[in-house]
């Protein structure tokens, strides 16, 4: 027996029996905080990338809901026309062009989004009555999540006193992979990984009796 040995042998409590290697290893608390984040991390993190995307895709509906109301007062005080034979009519393409002037903070349009929609969708017409503007969301099929169907989609708002309809469509992309299945609301019927909240914005009016 070493000096050592003999030492703690002198030493130890009669009696008193050493535990075992498992029981100490149980009792343990070195690392516990580390275990403990390791844990914790995925639902933690799911909830900060959660917020956040909530938060900015948020602010983008608010800017693209501004967009729709600010163009929407343009076309209602008679500042932009359409074929009119005046100098403030716009085509589809400039009207488009002033959509995305007004949302570039954080919204960028390219010449190919703006010449064919594949994100951004504007649908600009005149209707007889306020009770012929459509109040759902065109889809392609019933299913809930289906995806947008954007061919009644129209540039042809009207002159004065007539009643127009102002509404604006863009697919956000969710960046976050584990954040994706909860907060879009366009999923592919594939069953491939969603990727788009739908961004929703409609104002309807009377234009007023510009000359």
């Amino acid at each position: 027996m070493s000096a050592q040995q003999e030492q703690d042998t002198a030493g130890a409590k009669p009696g008193r029996r050493r535990r075992p290697l498992w029981r100490r290893m149980l009792k343990s608390r070195d690392g516990a905080a580390a275990i403990e984040f390791a844990i914790l991390a995925i639902p933690y993190f799911l909830i900060i990338f959660a917020t956040i995307e909530t938060f900015v895709a948020f602010t983008a509906e608010q800017l693209v809901s501004t967009a729709v109301n600010n163009l929407a007062r343009e076309l209602r005080t008679g500042n932009i026309t359409y074929n009119l034979g005046r100098s403030t009519d716009m085509t589809k393409v400039q009207f488009r062009t002033a959509f995305c002037d007004e949302v570039s903070i954080l919204i960028t349009c390219s010449d190919e989004e703006i010449a064919t929609p594949s994100q951004l969708y504007l649908d600009v017409r005149t209707f007889p009555t306020f009770g012929d503007i459509p109040t759902s969301i065109p889809r392609v099929s019933s299913a809930q999540f289906a995806d947008i169907d954007p061919s009644s989609f129209a540039f042809t708002p009207g002159g004065a006193k007539s009643i127009n309809m102002v509404r604006a469509l863009y697919r956000w992309k969710v960046m976050t992979d584990l954040v994706r299945p909860y907060i879009t609301t366009i999923r592919p019927a594939d069953g491939s990984m969603p990727t788009d909240f739908l961004i929703v914005a409609t104002t309807a009016f009377q234009n007023e009796a510009y000359p």
